[in-house]
């Protein structure tokens, strides 16, 4: 294994300079290009800012997220703010932009920057995101997926889906939709729809469910729900988030077909305009603020050496709305 003198040794530099490098300290841009260079090459990079973070560290909880633009998003990092502030902690937001490359070098960069821990908003967890999270050596919490050997907060959404499955399959439904979105993301692309398969396989023998999937894109959704009324000409739809379901209803729109009489739909999440949409929209209402509240806490707690559950789950209601409609009979 390569050490600070090894580094410097390669680069060309003195050790005293790595060290100040991997401490965030002054150092000249040329110097500095030279420094990175190696540890690419040697793979240092990793324990140096393990090593980096015995110093003292800040009330600072750097908090990572996929976009900006996301309901789901903003709602929780209010959440996390709001506690954060109480316990006399700051937050340091860093959006990836979906970008996993991004995601990893985030949780190192804010390791280097000393933050006390980090809440991660994770899309996935992969092997390069549990390699960081051991190398930085400081409290990490994913919000939104789970993973056994790191501390998770998960809303629990298999559990959601097979609360609306059953209530669609309880209307009468007999010929369903799932839109969905990949299952490289577990919570969304893999729990909701597994709850709702489960839910309609329990109900009756008789009810033909098929599984459509597009991406989180309400354009894209919107698309894809256009060619699965032709595909399929379900009686209702039931949608992985409610953006996938908005984008359904204006499909539903274009195609001349009347929400709920011709096709129910539903969404996930419990955005606020789902209220104000005509006919308004069936969901599932995910608390995402009181989620922020706790992962905050849990995080607080994590820095100071105290105890939390491994895996948290937030809470859910079914919002149910006009935009679900009892179905006797469904015509082919």
């Amino acid at each position: 294994m390569k050490t600070i003198a090894d580094i410097a040794k390669i680069a060309g530099v003195a050790k005293s300079t790595v060290s100040r490098y991997l401490n965030g300290g002054s150092v000249s841009e040329e110097t500095k290009k030279k420094i990175e260079l190696v540890i690419e090459e040697t793979g240092y990079a990793p324990n140096a800012f393990a090593q980096s973070l015995k110093a003292k560290k800040t009330n600072i909880i750097g908090t990572i997220i996929p976009r900006l633009d996301s309901y789901a998003t903003s709602r929780t990092l209010m959440g996390i703010d709001e506690r954060l502030r109480e316990l006399n902690y700051h937050m340091l937001v860093s959006n990836t932009g979906q970008d996993l490359t991004r995601e990893i070098e985030n949780i190192y960069t804010l390791a280097k920057q000393k933050v006390a821990g980090i809440i991660l908003l994770a899309t996935e967890v992969t092997d390069a995101h549990l390699k960081a999270i051991q190398e930085i050596d400081i409290p990490v919490l994913l919000v939104g997926q789970q993973h056994d050997n790191v501390y998770s907060l998960v809303h629990d959404d298999e559990t959601a889906g097979y609360a609306i499955g059953k209530y669609i399959a309880q209307r009468g439904h007999k010929k369903i939709a799932f839109l969905g979105v990949g299952e490289y993301d577990v919570a969304v692309g893999v729990k909701r729809k597994k709850g709702f398969a489960q839910a309609v396989s329990e109900h009756t023998a008789d009810v033909e469910a098929r599984f459509f999937e597009t991406t989180f894109s309400m354009s894209d959704a919107a698309e894809r729900a256009g060619q699965l009324f032709d595909e399929f000409s379900p009686s209702a739809v039931v949608c992985a988030t409610d953006n996938l379901a908005i984008g359904a209803m204006k499909a539903a729109y274009q195609k001349k077909l009347r929400v709920p009489m011709d096709v129910s739909i539903t969404g996930f999440g419990g955005y606020e305009v789902t209220a104000m949409m005509n006919p308004s929209l069936t969901t599932v209402r995910i608390h995402f603020t009181e989620a922020g509240h706790t992962a905050a806490s849990h995080i607080a707690k994590l820095v100071k050496g105290e105890d939390v559950p491994k895996l948290t789950y937030s809470r859910f209601d079914l919002i149910l709305r006009e935009s679900v409609d009892i179905r006797t009979n469904h015509l082919l």
